[in-house]
C-alpha cells in the first residue's frame, strides 16, 4: 500500500496528555558527548523511554525508571521502531532540490550546466515558493529537524525559504547568498544592495521562532573584497549571526582563490582578513586543508561541514577526518543538496564511515561516532547544543521515530536482535525516508507518515 506523508504546522500536538506529560517507549539512542573523546558518551537502550513535557525532555533513560517517575503519564509504545535525536544538516542548498542526481560531472560542469541555471530560476518568487516547500519536505521526510541552509541569491526567494521553514517549525539558519563576480550577472548583486537586502532579512527573520540568520558569501572566488567587507559589517553590527561558506573543496578551487587573492597565504586567510572566522563559523568541505589552516581553525573554534556524498559524487576527494581530530577542529555532517545524493543525513553518516575505511589515514568509525556526527556534533557546530542534539533532560524534544515497514531488510534486522548497538548500525546502514515515521521539533509533530 502506498504511504501518504503529511507535514504539520508547528502548533499541533498529536494527543491530549495526562499532566502534560507523554512517555515514548522504544529503543533509544543518543550521544550526550563525543564518542571520539569518550566511548562512554553513548546511550543505547533496548527498552528506553523519553518523558516529554511542554516540548522538553523531562526524563530520559530505561523505561522502568522513566515510568516510575511519571506513573500516571500516557505511554506510546513505539517498540516496533526506534528513536533518535532530530538529525542536523550543516550544509545544504535550498535552490538545488531539482538538480539532485547529476552524477558523472566534474564540479565546473555540474556548476555550469545544473546548479547556476537552476539557481537563476529562483528570481521568480512564485517558483521559489514552490521550491521552498519541496525543500522543507525533503528535510523533514528524512528526519532532519535542524539545518544550516544556503539561501538564494535573491532576497525574495530567501524570504520564501524562511516562511516555509517557519510555518512548519523547523530549526533553520539561512541567509541571502552573496556574490558580485565570477557568476552569471543574474546571480550577482552590488555590495551596497547585498548589505541592504541582508539587513532587511535579518530584521524580519533572525530570532523569529526557530529561525536564525547566516551571513553567506557563496565562496571566495565569487566575492570581491568589497563583498567580504559587507560580510564583516553584518557580523559586526548584528549579534548572534552565523557565518557560512565553502573552503578547500577541490584543488582547482584553491588555485582559483589564490589567483584571485594573490596576497593570501592560503584559502582560509581570505576569510580571516575580514574577521569572518570564529565559533559561529561553519565552513563546508575542507577536503584539502593545510596543516596551518587546521591549526588556525581550531584556534578560532570554527566548524567544518563534512559532506561525504558530495565529495565522492564530484570526485573532490576524501575528507581527512583523522587530521581534523588530531588538530581538534570541530566537524559535523552536511548533505550538500544538490551536489550530494539526497537529504538523508543517516546516508551521509554511512558514506562517511565507508570512505574513512579507505582514506589515506584509514579509520573504523563506530555507530556511536556516526550518530554523534549526525546529531550532537551539528548542534555544537551551530552553537545550539544547549537546546538540542541529544536527549539530556531539559533540552528540546527534537526527535525522529524510525519504523521500518514489514518485509524490509531493516525490519528483519531489528526484529531479530536485542543488541542496541547492532540495531543502530542497521539503522544507519539501511534507514531512508521510507523508514521515517514521525519527526518532532520541541515536541511538535512536524512530519508524520500515515498508512
Amino acid at each position: 500500500m502506498a504511504t501518504a506523508t503529511t507535514t504539520r504546522p508547528r502548533t499541533q500536538k498529536i494527543a491530549p496528555l495526562v499532566d502534560n506529560v507523554e512517555i515514548l517507549r522504544a529503543p533509544l539512542f543518543h550521544t550526550p558527548g563525543s564518542p571520539f573523546e569518550n566511548p562512554k558518551s553513548f546511550v543505547a537502550l533496548y527498552d528506553g523511554a523519553l518523558a516529554i513535557q511542554a516540548g522538553r525532555i523531562a526524563a530520559s533513560g530505561d523505561y522502568i525508571t522513566v515510568r516510575a517517575q511519571y506513573p500516571e503519564a500516557a505511554v506510546r509504545d513505539l517498540r516496533d521502531g526506534c528513536i533518535l535525536p532530530g538529525l542536523i544538516d550543516t550544509h545544504v542548498h535550498f535552490p538545488q532540490v531539482r538538480i539532485l542526481g547529476g552524477l558523472g560531472l566534474s564540479f565546473p560542469e555540474w556548476l555550469e550546466t545544473l546548479a547556476l541555471p537552476e539557481e537563476a530560476r529562483l528570481a521568480d518568487t512564485a517558483h521559489a515558493r514552490v521550491v521552498a516547500r519541496e525543500f522543507v519536505q525533503g528535510l523533514v521526510s528524512h528526519g532532519t529537524t535542524t539545518a544550516l541552509v544556503f539561501g538564494s541569491h535573491f532576497a525574495e526567494a530567501t524570504a520564501e525559504l524562511f516562511h516555509a521553514a517557519g510555518h512548519h517549525g523547523l530549526r533553520v539558519t539561512s541567509g541571502l547568498v552573496l556574490s558580485d563576480r565570477g557568476l552569471p550577472p543574474a546571480l550577482c548583486q552590488t555590495p551596497e544592495i547585498a548589505l541592504s537586502n541582508s539587513r532587511l532579512l535579518i530584521e524580519e527573520f533572525h530570532g523569529n521562532a526557530r529561525l536564525q540568520y547566516a551571513v553567506t558569501p557563496r565562496f571566495a572566488p565569487s566575492a570581491s573584497e568589497a563583498m567580504l567587507k559587507v560580510c564583516q559589517t553584518l557580523l559586526r553590527d548584528h549579534t548572534g549571526l552565523t557565518f557560512t561558506t565553502h573552503i578547500n573543496e577541490s584543488p582547482a578551487e584553491i588555485a582559483q582563490v589564490l589567483q584571485g587573492f594573490p596576497w593570501a597565504a592560503d584559502y582560509l586567510a581570505v576569510y580571516e582578513k575580514y574577521d569572518l572566522i570564529g565559533p559561529r563559523s561553519v565552513l563546508a568541505h575542507n577536503v584539502h586543508a593545510t596543516d596551518a589552516e587546521l591549526s588556525r581553525l581550531a584556534e578560532r573554534q570554527a566548524a567544518i561541514a563534512h559532506c561525504p556524498c558530495s565529495n565522492a559524487a564530484l570526485g573532490n576527494g576524501i575528507f581527512p577526518l583523522q587530521r581534523h581530530l588530531n588538530a581538534k577542529v570541530r566537524f559535523a555532517l552536511g548533505s550538500d543538496v544538490g551536489a550530494g545524493t539526497g537529504f538523508g543525513i543517516l546516508k551521509e553518516a554511512l558514506q562517511s564511515g565507508l570512505m574513512q575505511r579507505v582514506a589515506r589515514e584509514p579509520m573504523v568509525l563506530t555507530s556511536a561516532q556516526l550518530l554523534w556526527m549526525a546529531t550532537r556534533a551539528g548542534a555544537e557546530a551551530l552553537s545550539i547544543s544547549d537546546e538540542t542534539g541529544d536527549f539530556t533532560v531539559g533540552k528540546a524534544a527534537d526527535l525522529v521515530y524510525i519504523k521500518p515497514a514489514a518485509g524490509t531488510p531493516l525490519h528483519a534486522v531489528l526484529a531479530h536482535t536485542e543488541d542496541p548497538e547492532r540495531m543502530l548500525s542497521a539503522v544507519i546502514t539501511l534507514a531512508g525516508a521510507e523508514s521515517v515515521c514521525e519527526v518532532r521539533v520541541e515536541g511538535d509533530v512536524v512530519y508524520e507518515a500515515r498508512p
